[in-house]
């Protein structure tokens, strides 16, 4: 039992240590030096499309790899290893944004591309090690601790990066601002390293299984071949590929109401302490909002739980269209922090739960896909509504589109026989 909680403990750390990436990098402080320092050459509307284009660029990169790479890691029995490789990728990549300077747009991009693909490859490997980490039982738990300790240890360093770029400039003369964002990119890299090492530690490598009969001689070869397989098959799989399609559907509210808050806020003239104060706090109190969920789930119901984010969502959508004080925006802000950690790992578990355990890295590579482009099709909607509008107030509002069609399909999604489904194709399985 002492050797259980403690795998999950390393497990959860994981989590902690690569959401710097997340928050510093992908989220705050990156986009900023990007574009008013990596891209000044640049006109301002030049380096934000460059910006969005690197961004793009790497999603789409680590979308299209990491089914095939998760199921090499399943025939090879090695989601540790592929973990450790792609972590030391984002790791490397994240440490050299320090030696970028003024108009190094272009290296800034690689940098952002490579960290991209190690961030989000691991997270494959990472996800794909809940199942065997975590019995049946605990998985909506252990998944709601992991993204809990994602956003504390993101924000603690977030907040420690903000401390550094704009306080010590200020309280040490000649201390530079510049030196200090490029310094906040190197603590990044070896936050994530530290907090990498309980997992590789204490969590053991899952046995590799395959079908009986499968040729394994070639792990690649016979990885595409299992995609194939799963593909043409793809029927047997019916609640785990609905329970996917619904959360590519609801994803897409959920991911532009993170993507386009600030922005938002911005344009209804808010100022950049609402703004940056507001994402802190969303960052600390989603950890325990997340706790809260994951209990919920086990009273309720891993789906019911869902519902409920979901429906707090659309309430928050709503809302949004008659925002008009900075007070309010701190008030928006509580209620996404209390939907936001929960519904994010709420359906990892529920997805893992329908999933062979032996195939969990390739099934989870196609979570990774979903989420991917679940931050397209939302943004588009939001940008063509205030484009015609000529506002974005209705744009907002539009977003309860997704959650009540992931509603829908979600109550499509039978959970216990798809359970059903994955222990029948796990049982038939050999060492």
């Amino acid at each position: 039992m002492k050797l259980h909680q403690k795998a999950i403990r390393a497990w959860t750390m994981y989590d902690w240590g690569n959401s710097a990436f997340a928050t510093t990098i992908m989220a705050a402080v990156l986009p900023v030096y990007y574009t008013s320092v990596a891209a000044s050459g640049l006109a301002p509307n030049i380096a934000t499309a460059y910006w969005g284009f690197t961004s793009s660029i790497s999603a789409l990169l680590a979308a299209i790899i990491s089914p095939i790479l998760g199921a090499v890691a399943d025939i090879r029995g090695s989601k540790k290893s592929f973990l450790t490789i792609f972590m030391l990728l984002g790791v490397t990549a994240t440490a050299l944004l320090y030696f970028i300077q003024s108009g190094d747009w272009l290296l800034a991009s690689i940098f952002f591309i490579f960290g991209n693909i190690g961030f989000a490859g691991s997270l494959v490997y990472y996800d794909a090690l809940l199942p065997h980490v975590a019995r049946p039982e605990e998985m909506d738990q252990v998944s709601s601790r992991g993204y809990a300790m994602g956003y504390i240890g993101g924000g603690i360093l977030l907040a420690v990066n903000l401390v550094m770029i704009m306080v010590l400039p200020e309280l040490v003369p000649g201390l530079d601002a510049g030196l200090m964002t490029r310094l906040s990119f190197v603590t990044v890299s070896i936050w994530w390293l530290v907090f990498t090492l309980p997992l590789l530690l204490n969590v053991k490598e899952p046995p590799r299984r395959f079908e009986e009969g499968e040729d394994i001689s070639k792990p690649v070869a016979a990885s595409f071949r299992r995609l194939g397989k799963t593909f043409r098959e793809i029927r047997r799989y019916r609640d785990l590929s609905m329970g996917l399609l619904a959360f590519w559907v609801y994803a897409n509210g959920i991911g532009t109401i993170i993507v386009m808050a600030t922005a938002y806020g911005t344009e209804l003239g808010f100022g950049q302490t609402t703004l940056i104060g507001t994402l802190l706090m969303v960052q600390f109190l989603a950890a325990p909002f997340a706790i809260l969920f994951g209990r919920l789930a086990k009273k309720i119901g891993t789906k019911k739980a869902i519902y409920i984010s979901l429906i707090i969502y659309s309430l928050i959508a709503i809302s949004a269209y008659f925002l008009y004080q900075e007070w309010q925006f701190w008030v928006l802000g509580v209620a996404v922090a209390s939907v936001q950690g929960g519904s994010q790992a709420l359906s990892r578990s529920l997805i893992g739960k329908m999933m062979p355990r032996s195939k969990s890295a390739e099934f989870y590579g196609f979570f990774s896909v979903f989420e991917k482009f679940a931050s397209i099709l939302g943004p588009f909607l939001f940008g063509v509504v205030s484009t015609i509008m000529g506002h974005s107030r209705l744009s907002i509002v539009s977003l309860i589109i997704f959650f009540g069609l992931g509603i829908y399909l979600l109550t499509r999604v039978n959970v216990e026989k798809g359970v059903e489904v994955a222990q029948a194709e796990e049982q038939a399985m050999v060492n």
